[in-house]
């Protein structure tokens, strides 16, 4: 048995072993667990993938005479005022205010600057490269915040803190989507074509961080992970969090279950690994890259990481079903998903992923570079990550309530 603490001296001293999880299990492969296990210090794990639940926290310091901000928008998109002064929350999702009803299918001739295909995702990553952002804020005035509005161009050298805060970030495993109606459907995970014309899923499957880390054993709220290019955190479970999904013998479930809360000083992020996105007629979001180092305290981490793709499955989810609850064609295993076809009801089915997989395979090295260079140590999580969080739903008032 071993210890963060035991590690952390040998990296400091430049003594570990680091492997990244695709290097980890090829060494399974050619040898035994416990062989592995004396062999190895650390596994880096990685993934690049679409994440909507994610946003960002800036300050922008007080203005002379001060403004109370309570309306704002960054390059004319919204970001959420009702903090302090001037602090402001802006949502990767968050998209330019076109009325009540918004028809995305019909706006993409909408001529100027205001594009429905730049979102707050979009703002986010122009900030971390460095650009300019044109800022324009209402405010309520107030005895000790006299200004009424105010427009400037930011950038991440003239704001106070900037910082990504993202409630809900790496699921353990998520959905294959399909399409068996009669027209296309535009979602997050892109384009369905009908009669089941393509499946898209975006797990990057036995590289993924939790997937290697079932039972959350060795991750927890404090821990320090690869966030954007730069060095993130472990705040909270996300929201979602789902560790009672129901698990293959080997422990990893068979669907969306646990997921992160993610923070991590933005200034110190690359755009290589924070870029806005859009989905065709859905809307904006934000890829990012995210890795994990895992601690091999044990042989049972080894076990665990010794995961393949043949032996991960997700549910194969019909959308064309406007239901919170889809009927789905089956359980298909990642190493199916990864061959580019699946076969649904005799039919074969083209599949691609969201997650990039190569891209994925370079966050989870340049994390092994940082730790290797004695650069990045590992940190003791302060408190686990619960266990035992149920999922519920919203349904109407009526069938919750006895109206009698």
């Amino acid at each position: 048995m071993r210890t963060i603490s035991e590690i952390n001296d040998k990296i400091l001293t430049s003594q570990a072993v680091v492997w990244t999880i695709e290097e980890l299990k090829a060494r399974v492969k050619e040898s035994s667990v416990e062989e592995v296990f004396q062999q190895v210090d650390v596994i880096c794990t990685g993934t690049f993938e679409p994440m909507e639940s994610s946003g960002a926290m800036i300050n922008i310091g007080h203005t002379d005479p001060p403004i109370k901000i309570r309306q704002c928008w960054l390059d004319g998109i919204p970001a959420y005022a009702a903090f302090g002064a001037v602090d402001l929350y802006l949502g990767a999702t968050a998209m330019a205010d076109y009325g009540n009803s918004v028809d995305l299918s019909e706006m993409d001739n909408r001529q100027g600057n205001l594009l429905p295909e730049r979102g707050g995702g979009h703002v986010i990553e122009d900030l971390i490269s460095g650009l300019g952002v044109h800022l324009r804020a209402i405010g309520q005035v107030t005895d000790c915040y006299p200004r009424s509005s105010f427009e400037t161009t930011i950038t991440r050298e003239t704001i106070n803190q900037f910082y990504l805060y993202n409630p809900r970030n790496l699921y353990q495993n998520f959905i294959v989507g399909v399409n068996g109606g009669e027209r296309s459907l535009y979602t997050y995970l892109g384009p369905l074509q009908p009669g089941l014309g393509n499946a898209v899923y975006s797990n990057p499957g036995e590289i993924g961080p939790l997937i290697n880390d079932p039972d959350l054993e060795l991750v927890g709220i404090g821990s320090r992970i690869f966030l954007g290019g730069g060095v993130g955190y472990i705040s909270w479970e996300g929201t979602q969090h789902f560790p009672l999904q129901k698990r293959l013998p080997n422990r990893t479930p068979i669907g969306p279950a646990s997921t992160l809360a993610l923070i991590g000083d933005a200034k110190q992020m690359s755009s290589q690994w924070v870029r806005g996105c859009y989905f065709h007629n859905y809307g904006p979001s934000l890829m990012l890259g995210v890795g994990i180092p895992l601690p091999v305290l044990s042989p049972e981490v080894i076990e665990h990481c010794a995961v393949r793709d043949g032996e991960i499955v997700a549910p194969v989810v019909d959308f064309s079903i406007p239901r919170r609850v889809r009927p789905t064609f089956g359980l298909v295993s990642y190493a199916q998903l990864k061959s580019g076809r699946i076969t649904i009801e005799g039919k074969k089915v083209r599949v691609a992923p969201l997650a990039s997989i190569s891209l994925s395979r370079q966050v989870a090295e340049e994390l092994k570079q940082w730790i290797e260079a004695g650069k990045f140590t590992l940190t003791e999580p302060v408190a686990p990550l619960p266990k035992d969080r149920s999922f519920m739903s919203q349904d109407s008032w009526s069938s919750r309530i006895n109206l009698d």
